[in-house]
């Protein structure tokens, strides 16, 4: 069924590796062919991170064997990998934005002349690589000036520059809109053609039933089954994947709403130059009001107006008496939680244990008549929420930034559920986080509404966004182009406003 050996690029067997007395990969073994994409599909701590790691040469496996090209593949770092033929490509960004995107390309291999940085002929090179790629980026801007979706394509950028015969993609659309993955679509199409093998790691399912050729489906660090893409559907795929049906992604609601209920939060005629007009609507206590938009819809600069971040003419009312946050600090003091979806520059502190991050928010909570903190309160809440959201971690002080994308996000929640919001903005709350811990997400902003939080859900995610929403707004380029519920609450409808073919 896979082809003759001939065509195999990169061979993996049996590889485990083991961090002190976890075993992260457990006999692994994979096969990738030249000129196809291979998906690699597990939940967040299945060891897909791992298994990147070692062929990238940021781990070495404790046991196995790897070959690449038909030769033994053992990296010592990621530069010598890059040499050897394998070019990763990180979801988390790792560019220094104090650079250009000419120098980020190029990093560590800049043309020189006399032991000088050739300037001319570092913007000429990364000039042909951005053009070659169809990237619409200006490669002598810095990189701290551009979007979060302009660094993702730098980074891709970076990592294609290698002449490699494999390229590993992790999460590489996660924070790209339509049109610019379309970009990378074309991209890995042109790698195709020429032959090199791309291992893809995505979450969004329509995305890996698209572009992969075969899918390889990992579980607990071990290898569970690779199919040819038109032998598998969807659903089977994610029963693999977290080893039970998911008939039901998205949890009943808990209890039934009020719908008589006086809004926690009105917004009439909220308006900002250039970004967001005559923005109005109401969330009542339990409701999740969904809001959904293409990219540069102004979703996101709403709710930062919202959250006391940017200035906005119009009128909130908060329980029913008007208000005006000048900052995020008067926002929380009233009742109000955001959960960004950056959470690595805005929700976290990578640093800080898993413990200081949840109680953060919270600290006026455990401070004593001194202003001293009382420690053994503050532990204990956090880790009622560790055991509440099954935060998968060792102990309350370890780092978040050694825990996977859907535990950190957890702990961000975790942070806000403990401030007991009134009103809770998620901004994209599973983004990057795999199937079977979305769910557990999705059950605790369920509960949060049962127990009376009024929910804002931004997400760019349609299914998540129905699954989920009692009603949804929908915007287009700075407007609402409706509010849908009941039977209006339907793909077809949502698109056609969020696209602007209906008004």
């Amino acid at each position: 069924m896979h082809g003759s050996t001939m065509d195999t690029i990169l061979e993996i067997s049996d590889i485990t590796k083991s961090f002190g007395q976890v075993a992260a990969l457990k006999g692994m073994r994979l096969k990738v062919r030249r000129g196809r994409v291979h998906t690699l599909l597990g939940e967040n701590g299945a060891g897909k991170s791992t298994l990147m790691k070692i062929l990238a040469g940021v781990h070495e496996a404790t046991s196995g064997e790897i070959s690449l090209d038909g030769r033994p593949y053992r990296p010592t770092d990621p530069r010598d990998a890059a040499a050897l033929g394998l070019a990763i490509v990180f979801q988390e960004l790792s560019l220094c934005s104090n650079l250009t995107v000419a120098e980020n390309i190029l990093a560590t291999r800049e043309p020189r002349r006399f032991g000088f940085i050739n300037d001319k002929a570092l913007i000429t090179k990364a000039r042909a690589i951005v053009a070659d790629l169809g990237l619409p980026i200006d490669v002598s801007e810095k990189v701290g000036n551009l979007s979060i979706a302009q660094r993702q394509l730098v980074e891709i950028a970076k990592g294609l520059s290698h002449e490699a015969k494999v390229i590993i993609l992790d999460e590489p659309t996660s924070s790209l809109s339509d049109s610019e993955a379309e970009i990378l679509f074309d991209i890995i199409a042109r790698l195709k053609s020429r032959g090199v093998a791309v291992i893809y790691i995505s979450h969004r399912m329509e995305e890996i039933m698209r572009l992969s050729d075969d899918i390889t489906v990992i579980r607990d660090g071990e290898y569970v089954s690779t199919h040819d893409r038109d032998d598998v559907t969807i659903e089977a795929l994610i029963a693999l994947m977290v080893g039970r049906r998911m008939d039901e992604i998205y949890p009943p609601p808990v209890h039934e709403q009020s719908a008589s209920a006086a809004p926690v939060l009105s917004v009439d005629r909220l308006a900002r130059d250039g970004e967001f007009d005559n923005i109005s609507f109401d969330v009542r206590p339990g409701e999740i009001l969904g809001f959904f938009g293409l990219v540069g819809s102004g979703r996101s600069e709403v709710m930062n107006a919202l959250f006391g971040m940017k200035s906005a003419a119009g009128t909130v009312r908060f329980d029913g008496q008007a208000v005006r946050f000048r900052s995020p600090a008067e926002a929380i003091a009233r009742g109000i939680g955001f959960v960004t979806e950056n959470r690595k520059e805005e929700g976290l502190v990578l640093s800080h244990s898993v413990g200081w991050n949840i109680s953060m928010a919270a600290l006026s909570d455990f401070t004593g008549p001194l202003g001293f903190t009382r420690k053994r309160a503050e532990r204990e809440a956090a880790a009622t929420e560790v055991g509440r959201l099954a935060i998968k971690t060792h102990s309350l002080d370890t780092p978040s930034g050694s825990l996977s994308g859907g535990n950190q996000q957890k702990i961000v929640l975790a942070k806000w559920l403990l401030t007991r919001p009134k009103v809770l903005i998620l901004d994209e709350p599973t983004r990057g986080v795999d199937v079977g811990a979305k769910f557990e997400i999705y059950k605790i902003i369920r509960q949060l509404a049962a127990e009376g939080t009024a929910i804002l859900l931004i997400s760019s995610e349609l299914p998540e966004v129905l699954g989920m929403s009692d009603r949804v707004v929908v915007m287009h380029e700075g407007v609402i182009g409706a509010t849908l519920s009941g039977a209006d609450l339907n793909p077809e409808t949502i698109m056609a406003h969020a696209t602007g073919f209906q008004s």
